[in-house]
């Protein structure tokens, strides 16, 4: 009776360890493949010079709880093109900062994307950003939005 319950503990113990090297192993590849996920493209000089015809208007922020009482935090606004060129897609950098004017999280996130459609001369589009992982140190001021990137056809 001895030797069962030794190997019954034994048993356990070797399944505990599994979980926690399994878990271990998923934890170190979901940070490797968010850190070495490909870079989108930049801004070229031809899409630098069109930038000044995408201007955003009515952007506001909006805080909210969900369901599992997380803070989600949510920049919402509009994009219009006042140029003569359709756009394709379009990244800002939503930039967080603390108090001290530290930056706290920068995310780059589409506001015009296959998703959503084109963006075409003289059309205007709203976009939404929520981020449910804002740290706290967060000043709870409006991000900083800069275009990062786009391509036009």
């Amino acid at each position: 009776m001895t030797k069962r319950h030794d190997f019954e503990i034994g048993a356990i113990a070797y399944v505990i360890i599994a979980a926690i090297v399994i878990a271990g192993g998923l934890y170190w590849y979901s940070r490797y493949t968010a850190s070495h996920q490909p870079q989108a493209p930049g801004l070229t000089k031809e899409a630098k010079e069109y930038v000044r015809y995408l201007k955003l208007s009515d952007v506001s922020l909006k805080a909210t709880e969900s369901y599992v009482k997380q803070l989600v935090i949510e920049v919402q606004g509009k994009i219009t093109n006042t140029g003569d060129k359709t756009v394709e897609f379009v990244d800002v950098y939503c930039v967080f900062y603390d108090a001290y004017g530290q930056l706290v999280r920068r995310e780059r996130v589409p506001i015009v994307s296959a998703r959503t459609g084109v963006l075409k001369p003289s059309e205007t589009k709203p976009f939404r950003l929520p981020f449910d992982d804002v740290p706290d140190s967060w000043n709870h001021q409006m991000p900083q939005l800069v275009i990062a990137g786009m391509r036009f056809s």
